[in-house]
């Protein structure tokens, strides 16, 4: 499938002048001209090898009682296995040359205690389940990292690099939260990072205010131009944002949108993609000062809900370009998404409405859902910039 991936995060100079641009990066006014930080260019030779490539990202997953139940019986009471349940999302994000998901949840010991909400504690094989459907990197940063405090934010951490997966958003140390999570694809190297609104009242650690990446937009200019530092050709960032259950996004949403995507530095935008975690319902995707945003991917794993709105979500997918010449810049050529419902009878699983599934036997929910999902994802014009909707 072209997959080029670095295993872990990147280590020697490249750490080391990453740390060193967060360190040093200054005002992070919207402009960045003549500043130098940012500054990368693409060597002639890469260019001439650079191919396209598809990233794909999908919503919070936050399992409540219920799915871990599933999980168990689909382990066959060794642990929990939570493939079966993802196994609909999966020939999406086998596909993707880089797929990202958002762990919502900090993990708790192998063998348990697990626990829903209000204070999450999942269980830790769901990160060897998300890369063995396909995901190369994760989002951590939301309102749910600090649930289990410190020990569990660096329990799942752990977890996540046995398996394999990468992660943005929350760090064990400095170093780790001021080096950027960098993966190649199709000749890029794309930087990952993420960031939430806020972690429900609960405080940073003592001592510890680089734990969780808290969502103010100058620090993630600051981020992103030492990503640019560090190599990186395409800046994507998962937020953790807006009102639960609303599907318009907020005023501080919009504001954000406009604020990120604005900023420039040395004339090239400092973000290349904006992907949007918390709601919990489909929100709008939207082309942003020529920047695509997703204020809000829905869910994917969640449980029952009251509202039927929270078992929908759709997988983004967007195809860049590379660069034409050295001094360019890789650009989204194709923007698509595959809609998504969970359904629970007679197990819990992700059922794409798209194929013969949805066509033929999902009857009027289906129809329903579907028609629910593409109503918030295109209320804000995405089909007039070149969004659409797999059938």
């Amino acid at each position: 499938m072209g997959r080029i991936r670095r295993p872990g995060k990147l280590a020697g100079a490249v750490a080391l002048c990453a740390a060193l641009a967060a360190c040093t990066a200054g005002p992070t006014g919207t402009d960045g001209a003549g500043s130098g930080r940012g500054e990368h260019r693409i060597s002639a030779a890469r260019v001439d090898d650079a191919e396209p490539f598809t990233l794909a990202a999908s919503g919070d997953v936050i399992p409540y009682p219920s799915i871990m139940r599933q999980a168990a019986q689909d382990a066959g009471g060794e642990g929990h296995d939570f493939t079966r349940i993802l196994a609909g999302v999966r020939p999406v994000i086998e596909q993707a040359d880089l797929a990202i998901c958002h762990m919502e949840t900090p993990y708790g010991e192998p063998g348990g205690p697990f626990t829903g909400y209000p204070l999450f504690r999942s269980p830790p094989q769901l990160a060897d389940s998300l890369r063995k459907t396909g995901y190369d990197s994760c989002s951590t940063a939301s309102n749910h990292t600090l649930d289990t405090g410190a020990k569990g934010l660096a329990r799942t951490l752990r977890a996540m690099d046995e398996a394999g997966l990468q992660h943005a958003g929350s760090a064990r140390s400095r170093p780790e939260r001021n080096r950027p999570t960098l993966i190649e694809a199709g000749g890029a190297t794309v930087a990952h990072l993420s960031y939430t609104y806020g972690t429900n009242g609960i405080p940073l650690p003592d001592g510890r205010p680089w734990a969780v990446n808290l969502l103010e937009g100058p620090q993630v200019v600051a981020d992103a131009r030492a990503a640019r530092g560090a190599g990186a050709d395409v800046v994507v960032v998962s937020v953790h944002w807006g009102t639960e259950w609303q599907e318009e996004p907020d005023a501080r949403q919009l504001r954000l949108a406009k604020e990120l995507t604005a900023s420039r530095s040395d004339g090239r935008r400092d973000i290349d993609l904006i992907l949007g975690t918390h709601n919990h319902v489909p929100q709008a995707y939207e082309k942003v000062n020529g920047t695509w945003v997703v204020y809000g991917l829905g869910d994917q794993i969640a449980g029952v809900m009251n509202d039927p709105r929270g078992s929908l979500g759709s997988a983004a997918r967007f195809t860049f370009a590379p660069p034409h010449g050295k001094n360019g810049a890789w650009r989204v050529e194709k923007a698509d998404l595959t809609p998504f419902l969970m359904v629970s009878r007679p197990r819990f699983r992700l059922v794409a409405l798209t194929g013969e599934e949805a066509r033929d036997s999902g009857g009027p929910r289906y129809t329903e859902a579907r028609n629910t999902l593409r109503e918030a994802v295109f209320s804000r014009g995405a089909a007039d910039d070149g969004l659409t909707m797999a059938r």
